[in-house]
């Protein structure tokens, strides 16, 4: 399957301007024949605590603007948006995947950031979820998730991608090129992380860093300081060709 990164920049806490920008970078993206397209964390309203300005609906504009261009384009569209359900006390940084036929799933980012305030405004989600998608097997993790090597371990057996949206700043960009190949080293599977560019309304700066990994920690596709589309082929079967010569799964021992 071919995947592909948007890397861009976001126009800070305004969704609809951000939204405008990026449509045609996606219906370019198309043009290359991707299935999978994904966008950064909070892609319309960049990585903002003021969730009384930024949090939608699950499904107000924003994810609606991700569920018709997926059906326009006819292709799987993910990234993650700030939601808050009716009956809920405080909203969640929600990775959205909406599919060509009108599928939608979720998945709630299960580490909010303390450091940045994010555990101040958003409850965290507790579970983590795969998803089929043309025979590929994706997992996601948000951001912060990337820290935290359980979460990729416990589904590495069902993971063939996982995808990681992130606004991860400058100031440790080392650390997310570092985890990112660990990931996939770890676990045997491919990782595809999508981050975005330029300067957020608190100050911080962001130099992209976007990435795709193969199972044997090779990076495939990689770009950094301005917005770019990364585009590359996913194969399953070199996972398990990689899983099958190196068996390192099996030596797991349970915690």
């Amino acid at each position: 399957m071919r995947v592909a990164a948007i890397q861009h920049d976001i126009a800070w806490e305004d969704a609809a301007t951000t939204r405008a920008r990026v449509a045609p970078m996606i219906a370019g993206v198309v043009a290359t024949g991707a299935r999978l397209v994904v966008l950064p964390e909070m892609f319309a309203t960049g990585f903002s605590m003021r969730t009384e300005v930024t949090a939608e609906s699950p499904d107000g504009p924003t994810t609606s603007f991700l569920v018709d261009r997926a059906a326009e384009h006819g292709v799987w569209l993910a990234a993650t948006v700030a939601t808050q359900d009716a009956a809920a006390a405080r909203p969640v940084n929600r990775f959205v995947l909406a599919g060509p036929s009108g599928q939608l799933h979720d998945y709630v980012k299960v580490h909010t950031f303390t450091y940045a305030g994010e555990s101040d405004h958003f409850d965290r989600g507790e579970t983590v979820n795969t998803f089929v998608i043309e025979g590929v097997r994706v997992t996601p993790l948000v951001c912060f998730d990337l820290r935290f090597a359980d979460l990729f371990w416990e589904a590495a057996a069902a993971t063939d991608l996982y995808v990681v949206p992130a606004n991860w700043p400058s100031a440790r960009r080392h650390h997310w090129q570092t985890l990112l190949r660990a990931r996939a080293i770890e676990n045997q599977a491919y990782v595809m992380g999508v981050n975005r560019v330029g300067d957020d309304g608190t100050g911080l700066s962001h130099a992209g860093d976007s990435a795709v990994v193969d199972p044997m920690g090779e990076v495939l596709a990689s770009a950094a300081g301005e917005e770019a589309i990364l585009v590359t082929e996913i194969d399953p079967a070199r996972v398990t060709e990689v899983r099958e010569r190196f068996p390192f799964q099996a030596d797991r021992r349970p915690h």
